[in-house]
């Protein structure tokens, strides 16, 4: 007989550890597994193991709005987040349920039995389970591959080429030559770590991005916890720290060329009036048109002014014997190139989905309210902001998807369907970002429309209106009533 549980949940990283827990706390009559297709906890924060690796959002929003983050540094490294996401589950019991080496291959919806049935992969074998209630949490690109363009030349490089998803554990760099190819939040990261044991780093880039330094710790956070409960300072710190975000994000979109202005002016500060700052630290595009990339206490500018490092801004023509040859005629010589080239989305972990025997394509549907997609039932997932902390807007998901579970139980209904209706809606892109990997996927990606409770709002603030005191029957179809049960006569 297939087990069956009333909620399960894909993924036991940030989101899916953090869902687990509103589901205990707000749903507790609800039985719930959390199916992990790698062997620990963590996602993200345990698969990737580069040097240096660490936050780009502070962790007073990047945590949990039930756990307050109370290290001194709020830019942390991944090991500390880590075990913090572990901590989490442990200490609440959620670790528990956590069902390792479970990947989700298939979900069929069956309208009859209101119950999703998972084909699932385990230990080379294939199996299945039911839930009533498919909650994804498995966060949005392929852990079985990152982004790597195809440069010519690669066969006879006579050095290393690592990708920073898969990094190895025996790479000694120490007194090598090493190329970052890349400008993102990977790049930014790897540079300055690697140059602590490297002979030297050069950052290699096609076209620059925003690099904003911020101090690893948060002095006033620190301050505020030294004189309220953890509980009330993490609370004070956090919505600080959101609203000085939003602020920060309006004014780039209503002020872009002031914003841009400030900030390539404090990229001239840390690095010098002499420093071509125009050509490897402007961008082509405005601020917040992609994701700015976060360096704590300045870290990238000090390597670059100490000689360390060095950022050079071209293209590449061919891998060398030596290094590689770019179109300028110049060539880097390299013991070691790492391709920090970026990542291929992969949402809902690639899973299939079909309703009562027919094929459903997610990208064929809308986005409900950020977490659901239209006309298909008791299926929710996670997508973080790609203007601020990804937690924020998970917990909020956690939380609403508890409000219409509990919803379903008043109603004595066993499904919960998003219905567009008789009003026409105009369809736009997933997310108004220009970054390559949203760029790239698009074509894989649910839409959203044109106003709410289809259209993203990228706001927290709203999204606590909506998520957290909204009304769960907006464009929410409940149905399939729950069979009475019969008591048998005395």
């Amino acid at each position: 007989m297939t087990e069956q549980f009333d909620v399960i949940i894909v993924g036991a990283g940030l989101s899916g550890i953090g869902a687990a827990h509103h589901l205990q706390k707000n749903c507790r009559d609800r039985s719930f597994a959390i199916l992990e297709a790698r062997d620990a906890i963590g996602g993200t924060w345990d698969l990737f193991r580069y040097p240096g690796i660490r936050s780009d959002s502070d962790m007073h929003t990047l945590g949990y709005d039930f756990r307050p983050w109370t290290k001194a540094k709020a830019i942390a490294d991944g090991a500390s987040i880590r075990e913090y996401i572990e901590d989490t589950a442990r200490e609440s019991g959620i670790d528990r349920h956590i069902r390792f080496d479970h990947r989700v291959k298939s979900a069929a919806w069956s309208t009859e039995d209101a119950a999703w049935t998972l084909e699932i992969e385990h230990g080379g074998e294939r199996r299945q389970l039911r839930c009533n209630f498919l909650y994804m949490c498995s966060g949005y690109y392929d852990y079985a591959k990152g982004h790597s363009p195809a440069f010519a030349g690669t066969e006879r490089f006579g050095g290393r080429i690592v990708h920073p998803q898969f990094w190895p554990d025996d790479l000694d760099y120490s007194g090598k030559k090493v190329v970052v190819i890349g400008s993102g939040a990977t790049a930014v990261t790897l540079v300055p770590e690697m140059a602590k044991q490297a002979a030297h780093v050069t950052m290699l880039q096609r076209s620059p991005t925003y690099v904003v330094s911020r101090p690893a710790e948060d002095q006033l956070a620190n301050r505020i916890r030294a004189l309220l409960p953890a509980k009330a300072a993490y609370g004070v710190t956090r919505w600080k720290n959101v609203l000085f975000g939003m602020l920060f994000f309006n004014l780039a979109r209503k002020r872009p060329e002031r914003t841009k202005q400030r900030l390539l002016g404090m990229v001239r500060e840390h690095l010098g009036a002499e420093y071509d700052v125009a050509t490897h630290f402007t961008p082509r595009y405005n601020p917040w048109d992609q994701r700015l990339c976060l360096v704590p206490d300045a870290d990238l500018f000090d390597t670059i002014k100490r000689g360390d490092a060095s950022v050079v801004t071209d293209t590449i023509e061919t891998f060398t014997e030596q290094g590689i040859k770019l179109s300028s005629g110049r060539e880097i010589e390299a013991d070691i190139v790492v391709t920090a080239t970026g990542l291929e989305l992969a949402l809902m972990g690639g899973a299939t989905f079909s309703i009562d025997g027919a094929p459903v394509r997610l990208a064929d549907s809308l986005q409900y309210k950020g977490m659901m997609f239209s006309d298909v039932p008791n299926l929710a997932f996670t997508f973080g902001y790609t203007n601020a902390s990804w937690t924020l807007k998970a917990d909020l998901v956690a939380r609403y998807v508890c409000r219409v579970l509990n919803a379903m139980r008043r109603k004595g209904v066993r499904q919960a369907t998003p219905r567009i209706g008789s009003d026409p809606i105009a369809p736009q892109p997933f997310a108004d970002f220009s970054s390559g990997y949203i760029q790239r996927a698009l074509d894989h990606l649910p839409q959203q429309g044109d106003r709410r409770p289809w259209r993203l709002n990228q706001n927290y603030a709203l999204d606590v209106m909506a998520l957290r005191f909204g009304s769960v029957t907006d464009s929410m179809e409940f149905a399939n009533q729950a069979p009475t049960k019969v008591r048998s006569a005395a």
